[in-house]
């Protein structure tokens, strides 16, 4: 597979900068979907499309706390289904056949709103990353 000799390149072209030039010139090329600075720098010069990169900060701070907060709730989900569990286990004792009667239908709200939530922050993780 050897590229076309009109796509090899074999000139180069020097530019001299500072740092702080430099800096910014990387700055402006993380911006970019671009991988390198020479491939950025060639587009430029040659005023071809470049592609950049868009993120919304606080639609990212946003879905860092959803996602916390997806984390949190799965958390709760396990611990009181463990709970729950253990409850069934002592289903003999009449007290907790009684507290076991009253919180099964607490349970499966609970768990179906978790279900629920972690739903919607999939589909808005999702649709986030498709942006």
């Amino acid at each position: 597979m050897r590229k076309k000799e009109s796509e090899v390149r074999k000139l180069f072209f020097k530019i001299r900068m500072n740092h702080a030039e430099m800096e910014q010139l990387k700055n402006l090329k993380k911006k970019t979907t671009e991988r390198s600075v020479s491939n950025y720098v060639r587009k430029v010069v040659l005023q071809k499309p470049v592609m950049v990169k868009y993120r919304n900060q606080t639609g990212d701070e946003f879905l860092k706390e959803m996602i916390q907060l997806k984390k949190e709730l799965n958390s709760i989900g396990n611990n009181f289904n463990q709970t729950v569990h253990k409850l069934h286990i002592l289903d003999k004792i009449p007290e907790f056949r009684n507290w076991i009667k009253c919180y099964h239908g607490l349970h499966q709200s609970v768990v179906s709103k978790v279900e629920e939530i972690n739903l919607k922050v999939n589909q808005l993780y999702e649709q986030w990353l498709q942006k």
